[in-house]
């Protein structure tokens, strides 16, 4: 069982930074392939990042590419979302994910285990 614990949202403003961890614990959590997802209000859930259990492939959505980097350090058991250039639309709760298997997939069902989520607000 692999528990996840994301840290780091909060309220910035437009053209800002913020940088999203997720500490996770159990046996198998540094090879497991992350993801990070995000959840507007009225909106369904959508990809922003994934990262393999490695750390040597990583993908991002079209939305976020040259904004957001994914990163993790295995040595702590934590996943990075580095996020610059922040816009409105950007507002939404972000969730971090892991599935058992170090190859990353854009696709929310392919995960298997999901923190509680953390509020990421964007002012203008």
């Amino acid at each position: 069982q692999v528990q996840l614990v994301e840290f780091g949202g909060g309220l910035v403003q437009a053209g800002g930074s913020l940088r999203l961890s997720c500490a996770a614990s159990g046996p198998t959590s540094s090879r497991c392939a992350m993801g990070w997802f995000r959840q507007a209000p009225g909106k369904e859930r959508e990809f922003v990042g994934a990262i393999s259990g490695g750390g040597s492939s990583t993908n991002h959505a079209a939305a976020v590419k040259g904004r957001f980097t994914i990163s993790r350090d295995n040595a702590k058991n934590t996943v990075y979302l580095q996020m610059n250039s922040l816009k409105p639309e950007d507002t939404a709760v972000y969730y971090c994910a892991a599935r058992r298997t170090t190859a990353w997939t854009v696709i929310a069902d392919g995960y298997d285990y999901w923190g509680q989520g953390t509020q990421v607000t964007v002012s203008t």
